[in-house]
C-alpha cells in the first residue's frame, strides 16, 4: 500500500490542484461531471499511447531515452511518433466537450483541453514515478511536465476556442497542433531524454510557453462579453501589469504591413546588429564568467551542479535580444515590428544552422531558448518603436 501511495500521491494531488486552479477561474463554471469526465478520457489516453509506444519502442529499437535509442534516434521517436500521438490523444480526449452545447463560450477551449492535458500528465507521471522509484531527478522531471502538458494543450485549445460558434476546429487549428506536439516533442527531449542538467533547458521554454497561455487567454476573454464571460483569475493576473501588457491583436497588427513592401536592407541589417549583439552578450558573459572564476569546462549535462556556466553563457546571450530589437526599431524608425521582427528570425536561424553543423548537440538546446529569445527581440522593438 505505502508503495502504490509513493508514486500515485505525488502524481494524483498536483493533477487535481491545478484541475481546480482552471475549473474556478473560470466564473461561468462548466459542469463538474463533464470536467472530470474530459480528465479521466485522458487518463486513459495516456494508457493507449503508453501501450503503443511501447510496441513501436520494441519493433523498432528506439526510445525517447537517448542513451538508449542515441540523440538521434531519440529524436526521431520523439518527433515522429511519441509527440504527435501523445496530442493527438489529447484532443480525441476532449473531443465529446467540444462538440457539446456546453462548450458556448471562447474560454472553454482552454479550460478543457487542460483538463485533458492534466489526466493525460497525471497517469504519465505515475507510470513514471511507478518506474523509478528512487531519485530526486525523477520527481523534478515529473513536477517539470506538469504545467508543460497543460501548455501544450492550450496551444490548439485556443483554437478550438476561437471555433467554438461553428464547432469545427477551424483553420488555425493545425498550426497551433503542430506547434504543441514540435514543443511537447523538444521538452519531452530535455525531460527525459537526455541527463539531469538538461532540466535547465525547460526553464525558457516553461516561460515562454506561460507567456504565450496568458496571451491567448486574454484574447480569448477579449471574444466574449464581459459582463457574463469573464475569468476571475486572468481579471487578477491581468491586474499586475500597469500598463497592461499588449494584446494579440494589437501585436498582430504590428506585424502586419498590408500595401507597404518590406525593407529587407532593414531585415538583413536588423540580423548582422541581432548576430553583433549575441557575440558581445556572449563575450561579456565569458569576461565575466573569467573574473569570478568559473570553470566553463566542467559542464556536463548529467551532474545539475555544472549547469552554471551554461546558465551565464545563456543570460548574456538572451540579454542581446532586447538591446538589438530596440536598436533596430529606433534605428528604422519604422511603426510595425515585422522588420526587427524578421531580422531577429534570420539570425536565429542562422545561428541554428552553424550550431546544427558545428556544435548538434548544442542545437537541442538553442531550440530550448530560441522562442523566448525571439520574444523578447520583440519586446524591445516594441519599446523602442516611435510613438504613433
Amino acid at each position: 500500500m505505502l508503495g502504490w501511495v509513493r508514486w500515485i500521491g505525488p502524481s494524483l494531488v498536483p493533477a487535481l490542484a491545478l484541475l481546480a486552479v482552471v475549473y474556478f477561474s473560470d466564473r461561468r463554471r462548466e459542469p463538474l461531471p463533464l470536467v472530470l469526465l474530459v480528465f479521466g478520457l485522458g487518463a486513459l489516453a495516456k494508457v493507449a499511447t503508453w501501450a503503443l509506444e511501447t510496441r513501436a519502442s520494441a519493433w523498432t529499437g528506439l526510445d525517447v531515452d537517448a542513451q538508449v535509442a542515441g540523440n538521434a534516434g531519440a529524436v526521431l521517436f520523439l518527433f515522429g511518433f511519441a509527440a504527435p500521438i501523445r496530442e493527438a490523444s489529447k484532443v480525441a480526449a476532449m473531443w465529446i466537450a467540444f462538440r457539446s452545447r456546453w462548450f458556448d463560450e471562447p474560454i472553454d477551449g482552454l479550460v478543457y483541453a487542460s483538463s485533458s492535458a492534466l489526466g493525460f500528465a497525471m497517469l504519465e507521471n505515475a507510470l513514471t514515478l511507478r518506474g523509478h522509484p528512487v531519485g530526486w531527478v525523477w520527481v523534478a522531471r515529473t513536477a517539470a511536465s506538469l504545467p508543460a502538458h497543460v501548455f501544450f494543450a492550450c496551444a490548439w485549445g485556443y483554437a478550438l476556442g476561437r471555433a467554438k460558434v461553428i464547432k469545427r476546429p477551424g483553420a488555425i487549428f493545425p498550426a497551433a497542433w503542430t506547434v504543441a506536439t514540435a514543443a511537447h516533442g523538444l521538452y519531452s527531449h530535455l525531460v527525459y531524454g537526455r541527463g539531469p542538467g538538461a532540466l535547465v533547458g525547460t526553464l525558457p521554454l516553461l516561460l515562454a510557453m506561460g507567456i504565450v497561455t496568458v496571451f491567448a487567454a486574454r484574447d480569448l476573454r477579449a471574444r466574449a462579453e464581459r459582463s457574463s464571460r469573464t475569468s476571475m483569475l486572468l481579471e487578477r493576473v491581468s491586474s499586475l501589469y500597469v500598463p497592461g501588457p499588449p494584446s494579440i491583436r494589437s501585436v498582430r497588427e504590428a506585424m502586419r504591413r498590408e500595401g507597404q513592401p518590406i525593407t529587407m536592407r532593414w531585415v538583413l541589417f536588423g540580423a548582422l546588429v541581432t548576430l553583433g549583439a549575441m557575440t558581445a552578450g556572449l563575450a561579456l558573459s565569458i569576461a565575466f564568467g573569467h573574473w569570478a572564476h568559473v570553470d566553463f569546462s566542467i559542464v556536463d549535462e548529467h551532474d545539475v551542479s555544472t549547469t552554471v556556466p551554461v546558465a551565464l553563457l545563456g543570460s548574456g546571450l538572451l540579454a542581446a535580444f532586447p538591446v538589438s530589437g530596440y536598436a533596430i526599431a529606433k534605428a528604422s524608425a519604422l511603426p510595425g515590428l515585422l522588420e526587427p521582427a524578421l531580422a531577429t528570425g534570420l539570425a536565429i536561424a542562422v545561428t541554428l544552422a552553424l550550431l546544427g553543423l558545428a556544435a548538434p548537440v548544442a542545437l537541442v538546446f538553442a531550440l530550448a531558448f530560441s522562442p523566448i529569445a525571439w520574444g523578447l527581440a520583440c519586446a524591445g522593438a516594441w519599446v523602442g518603436r516611435p510613438a504613433r
